[in-house]
Order: structure tokens, then sequence, then C-alpha cells
């Protein structure tokens, strides 16, 4: 069985769907159409789009909008031909990209549009990113991103905003990765990823134009095991400036209750950074975020305090991780030496996992003061989240018992 199921890995899963699709909405007389064409690419000498889906042997296709448009009250889809994910372009491929590939690319993308500002990187795999890093040369937010969780980045999706250069690529081909994506390639940056075969290497030039789409929307389907069909517009984040941001207050039992210290410019800076990269997260989701870097994500879990523990405790084994590795040129789990695991240790947590100073961000409100109380105890030192719980003031008192900041983004981000 183990065998069959290797070699489905490698099979090219025959689909059968049609070169075109059309989904039309309508009410009455008014009818509005979106187009859609199948994507393919020629690979060894095989025409052929997607290799699977989610599964080997599960038929799947990829379709890019060519034509149409859909309003409907006031918001209208993001119009054909501004092509992100769907309309990529294969420099190097190794085989057919699998659904994962594509999806993890489009949900790469998503988070990177709202950083044009300086280099960034985004890391996802399983549709989640296990690392987001700005820095001031591309090759340092790769690195940041990639050590942020080294472990789980190994074999996920790397997206940068800016053309990749020799030391980029470098950086990248020293560990493995299954696609990188950006803008373009300086020369000389496909002989260094000539190294890694099966490597698939796209390029999508509207990632110059990422800007522009901050704000647009498409429509959203889920598909019920009935048949049914649940469909809604995509997400759009409204905090997207520190003056989104609001100083958290609230009324309960006629009194106000108000945090007493406003944000720094670099928490106003890490908040903004984190709840950005949170519309790009699983939900329940936290995570903790430091000069500009994710240092521990927690995603899809039920509870919201379970979910601040699952980030804290990434956070330690994290760095105790990258610790081992920069000193010692060594993972933390294939370190042997019990006294250089002892000192890891202490490091780590006279750090306290590198939270102390950091920046809590929650998708949804803390319905009881424990989900924040889980950062508190670690030495962070600022709160971003939706608010809206009849209980924020628990919240609010625990920050201001503690001297961390705390703003309201006024919107929740779920993603499910």
């Amino acid at each position: 069985m183990a065998e069959d199921l290797k070699k489905m890995y490698r099979t090219i899963v025959h689909d059968h769907f049609p070169p075109k699709m059309e989904i039309s909405f309508v009410d009455g007389n008014n009818r509005q159409t979106l187009f859609y064409e199948k994507v393919t690419w020629r690979i060894d000498d095989v025409d052929k789009g997607l290799r699977y889906g989610e599964n080997p042997g599960q038929e799947a296709a990829l379709y890019r909008m060519v034509n149409g448009n859909l309003v409907l009250g006031e918001t209208q889809t993001i119009q054909p031909g501004n092509f992100l994910a769907s309309d990529i372009e294969l420099l190097q491929s190794g085989k057919h990209p699998g659904k994962t590939n594509l999806t993890d690319a489009d949900n790469s993308l998503n988070i990177l549009r709202y950083f044009v500002d300086k280099p960034t990187a985004v890391i996802v795999k399983h549709n989640n990113p296990c690392g987001v890093a700005q820095a001031d040369s591309l090759e340092d937010a790769y690195v940041k991103a990639n050590m942020a969780d080294r472990v789980a980045a190994f074999g996920g999706c790397i997206a940068l905003n800016r053309a990749v250069d020799r030391s980029a690529a470098e950086a990248i081909t020293s560990q493995y990765a299954e696609v990188v994506v950006a803008p373009d390639f300086e020369e000389g940056v496909m002989a260094v990823f000539e190294k890694k075969k099966n490597l698939r290497v796209i390029r999508i030039e509207n990632i110059n134009r990422l800007q522009r789409f901050v704000g647009q929307r498409c429509v959203e389907f889920k598909s019920l095991i009935d048949g049914g069909i649940i469909t809604q517009w995509s997400f759009v984040p409204a905090a997207r400036t520190k003056n989104d941001l609001t100083l958290a207050s609230c009324e309960y039992k006629n009194e106000t209750y108000t945090i007493e210290r406003e944000p720094t410019e670099k928490e106003a800076a890490d908040m903004l950074f984190g709840w950005l990269v949170e519309s790009g997260i699983t939900s329940n989701s936290v995570i903790y975020v430091k000069d500009l870097v994710t240092v521990g994500i927690g995603t899809g879990e039920q509870d919201r305090v379970g979910v601040a523990e699952i980030a804290r405790a990434k956070a330690y084994r994290k760095l105790a991780d990258r610790l081992c590795c920069e000193k010692h040129a060594t993972p933390y789990n294939e370190m042997k030496d019990p006294d250089v695991r002892a000192e890891i240790d202490r490091e780590v947590a006279e750090a306290r996992g590198g939270l102390i100073g950091a920046a809590m961000v929650s998708d949804a409100f803390f319905p009881f003061r424990d989900g924040v109380d889980v950062g508190i105890n670690e030495k962070i030192s600022c709160v971003v989240q939706p608010g809206g719980s009849a209980n924020d003031y628990q919240s609010i008192q625990a920050c201001n018992e503690a001297g961390v900041t705390m703003v309201y983004t006024g919107q929740r981000s779920f993603k499910h």
C-alpha cells in the first residue's frame, strides 16, 4: 500500500473538467456571468493542468477568470485580467503543480499584498504562514521568515515581493522548498535554482503591482456535502494603517474602562503588521510578532486561550531551534550534548521565548482576561484584537495592571 501511494505522488491524474466554465448570478431578468478558462502547462511534453487535487488521485483543475463582471449591492468583483496565482509563469517546474502548491501561493500573496514598502518574505504551508518577515534586504527577510519556524517551513511555498537576487537564492536553496514565487529573478539566479530540480520557480509580474489588489474582492464558494453552496464576498481588513487602530475602551455596568498607555511607534508597527498577517491565518488564531517578524503562530484551535498557549509554546520551541542552529549549526532536536541543551534552555527561558516586548495579535475578541494573560505572563508589551466581547473590561484591566497597551480593529478576521 505504501509503495502504491508513493507511485500516486508521482502520477499525473487525468481530470474530466472542461476547458471552459461559466458561473451566472440570476435575479429576474438580470443575469451576471463570470467566464473562466482552464489553465494548463506543457511540461516534459505533457499538456496538463493541476497534477492532482489536495490528495493524490483526486481530480482537480485551475481556472482563470477571463471575462464578466459581478456587482451585488455596492460590492463589485475584481475585474478579469488581473491575474496572480491563476496565471503563473513556470520558469522551472520539475513536475506539474498540485492544488496545494497553487493555494499556498495564493495565500502567500493574500498576505504579501499589504507589504510593499520593504522587502518581505512570506512562507506558507498547508495554507497557513510558517513565518513572515520584513527586513532591509530580501535575503534577510527570507532568513528571518524561515528561522521563525524552520521546521514548518520545510517544503513550503516562499513568496517574495522583490526580484530575487543571488544571495537570496542561495539562502533559499540551502533549505528544502516546494515553490518560490516572485515578480522576477535577477541574472544568474536560475542557475542557482537549477540545483533543486523539483523546485517550482514561479514568476508573477503582477507582484510588482500587488498594492492595487488591496481592497479588491472576489466571490468565494464553499460546497456542502449535499451539493449545496455557500457563497460570500472575500474578506477585506478595514484596519490597514496605524490610524485605523483605536485605543481599547468599553462600558461595563455604567463604568468606562480605557487603556492607560498609548502605543509607541514600534508597537503600532508590529501590531499593524501582525493584524494584516492574521488575515491569512486559519481561525481561531493568535500570533506573536516582534520587530516585524512573526515569533509564534497559533492556528485552527477551537478555544482562544488554547491557541494563545500554542503560539506561546511554538515561540519557545522555535527560538530554541534557532539559537541551536545559529550557535552550534545543529537543530535543537538533534543536539545530543546535555550541557548545550541546558544552556539553550536557560537562554530561551530568560528571553521568554522571544516574547518580551512582542505584540499579541488575535483574530477575534478575548471572551475573558485569561486569553491576554497568556501573553502578559510572557511580558508582551501590546495587544491588538477586534474588541466586542461583553467582558472587554477584563482584558483592559489585565493590560493596565501590567502596563500593556491594547488597541481594537473593530473587525473580526475569521478565516476557515
